[in-house]
């Protein structure tokens, strides 16, 4: 698989900013569902700057999430065409914790795309890279 053209190994890094704004919209989203919710992410390597809520299309999103394709699609098509780049996705574990299940790790391409999870108040984040999953730091700022 080609490494999207946003992300190079060679320069990942060990923490990804994030705005306070941003960081609620994520907690809000997850905060009332009891199935998990799903979204795509917007921004640079370094900077989350934005968030797109998507439908969960899984056959039990109640234990699974699976974006809808038809966003996915149309946001990659959007970045091709000089809009925003698409850096990651987030679901929400809403009777777990933030962080990976199995299912997550098994299913995460290793395209160097942020994979953000949220669960209990908590947003933690991870980078899919060619050896797995590896834990990214957030930094948090006012905007």
């Amino acid at each position: 698989m080609e490494t999207p053209r946003h992300i190079r190994y060679a320069e990942v890094v060990t923490s990804v900013g994030i705005s306070s704004a941003v960081l609620g919209e994520l907690l809000a989203h997850a905060a009332a569902p009891e199935h998990e919710v799903c979204g795509l992410l917007f921004g640079t390597g370094e900077r989350i700057s934005a968030t797109m809520r998507t439908r969960n299309v899984a056959q039990d999103p109640v234990r699974q999430f699976e974006i809808d394709p038809s966003a996915l699609f149309k946001a990659m098509r959007q970045e091709r065409a000089g809009g925003p780049a698409l850096i990651g996705y987030y679901h929400s574990h809403p009777n777990g914790q933030a962080e990976p299940s199995g299912t997550d790790a098994a299913m995460a391409p290793r395209d160097g795309r942020l994979w953000l999870i949220v669960a209990q108040g908590e947003v933690r984040a991870w980078r899919a890279t060619p050896v797995g999953l590896e834990e990214v730091r957030l930094l948090v700022a006012e905007r």
